[in-house]
């Protein structure tokens, strides 16, 4: 299922890598917006900093397939005919992986929108990450092969990896999170518009959860995409492929779009409440702090939740 309204725009390249020790620094646009709007939910939250976590050794497990050569202990995999990891315990239990849709769909802006569906899920996610980070948790950007890991340095690779990349390092063609193999506990953000097949999707997030993984889900999008507000003759122009509809009555559709809307949206709910994952929906035209402190709330029970006890709790 895909829509898109006749009006699009692409979002702008932005050219500048963050400095963010260096606040005198010109830093991104969109960079400076998700520090702002991280700043306003940590005022009202507080941070999750713990001791006795850090890199205590978790567990060893068989090599899988995404894995690092770096991530491989090759001390205790000499001593079997396998390759074996080794998980210490912040891996385990505090490690978030964020992704977010570079597919052509997210670059889609009504004249009802501020922004590209890119550029909000963007903000969202670096904001995210500028609250994981001030709250002692390791991130890392899913699907490019790197360890979670906390501090400043994360926050940079997380803004490189979703602003600064060379349109060649992020392919835009894949609109389903990646098949990663992540430690045991980690958890998952996928921000996307979500308006791939329901199945494919269901297919995909399955794939985590089969590997003892959370994941919360934000679907972002336009609101012309969620109204259909249009009137008239108007004409549709796929986004992702190349196909055009031209309707005399564009109102006409309203209601049976509401509802394929609906139903598609509600197969991944069904399956992500299935799975216990979170799932919310965000539009561009609202404010990011909404969904941003819903996610933060949702990430942060998660973490209390799951965290191993220590020894003698």
């Amino acid at each position: 299922m895909s829509l898109t309204g006749p009006h699009s725009a692409s979002s702008g390249a932005v050219g500048l890598r963050e400095q963010a020790e260096a606040l005198s620094e010109a830093m991104p646009p969109l960079v400076t917006e998700a520090e702002h709007v991280a700043s306003t939910i940590a005022q009202g939250v507080h941070g999750r900093r713990r001791t006795g976590m850090g890199e205590t050794f978790w567990q060893f497990r068989r090599y899988r397939e995404g894995d690092t050569a770096a991530s491989v202990d090759w001390r205790h995999s000499a001593r079997s005919s396998h390759l074996f990891v080794r998980e210490t315990e912040r891996e385990a239990a505090e490690s978030i992986w964020i992704w977010r849709d570079s597919s052509a769909s997210m670059d889609y802006a009504s004249d009802f929108a501020p922004c590209t569906k890119r550029d909000r899920a963007t903000v969202i996610a670096l904001a995210l990450s500028s609250l994981l980070v001030q709250g002692g948790e390791s991130v890392a950007p899913l699907g490019q092969g790197f360890a979670a890991m906390p501090g400043r340095s994360a926050l940079r690779r997380m803004a490189h990896a979703l602003i600064d990349a060379p349109e060649s390092d992020a392919p835009k063609t894949e609109s389903l999170p990646p098949p990663e193999h992540l430690p045991r506990y980690s958890q998952v953000v996928l921000i996307s518009d979500f308006l791939s097949p329901a199945e494919e999707i269901a297919e995909r997030i399955k794939r985590y959860a089969a590997d003892g993984i959370r994941g919360h889900m934000i679907q972002v999008l336009d609101p012309a995409e969620e109204d259909l507000p249009f009137s008239g003759r108007t004409e549709f122009e796929g986004v992702e492929d190349d196909l055009r509809l031209m309707v005399g009555r564009a109102q006409n559709l309203r209601e049976a779009y509401h509802q394929r809307l609906e139903i598609h949206r509600n197969r991944i709910i069904e399956t992500a409440r299935r799975i216990d994952f979170t799932f919310a929906t965000h539009r561009t035209d609202r404010s990011p702090q909404t969904a941003l402190l819903a996610l933060y709330g949702a990430l942060s029970g998660a973490i209390a939740a799951r965290k191993p006890p220590r020894p003698g709790m």
